[in-house]
C-alpha cells in the first residue's frame, strides 16, 4: 500500500502530456515557510492558489502553485 507522500509523487497526465506534480498543503507550506493552517485559512477564504481536494484531502497542483507565485512577483 502506498503512502500519502508516495502517491502524490506518481505523474499523472496533464493536458499538455505533461507529468503533473501534486503537493500535500505541509509541503506547500515548508515550501513558502508558512503554517499549514495559513494555508487553511486562505482556503476559507477564498485566497491563495488553486487547490484539488480528493477524498477529504487537499493537493496543490504543482503547475497552480507556480502560476500563484507568479503573480506575486512586485515592483
Amino acid at each position: 500500500m502506498q503512502t500519502e507522500k508516495q502517491a502524490a509523487q506518481l505523474p499523472t497526465r496533464g493536458r499538455d502530456s505533461g507529468a503533473v506534480r501534486h503537493m500535500h498543503q505541509m509541503e506547500l507550506a515548508h515550501r513558502w515557510r508558512v503554517s499549514h493552517r495559513t494555508l487553511q485559512q486562505w482556503r476559507w477564504l477564498g485566497q491563495g492558489p488553486r487547490y484539488v481536494k480528493v477524498g477529504g484531502r487537499v493537493v496543490y497542483r504543482l503547475e497552480d502553485v507556480e502560476a500563484f507565485e507568479a503573480q506575486q512577483v512586485r515592483g
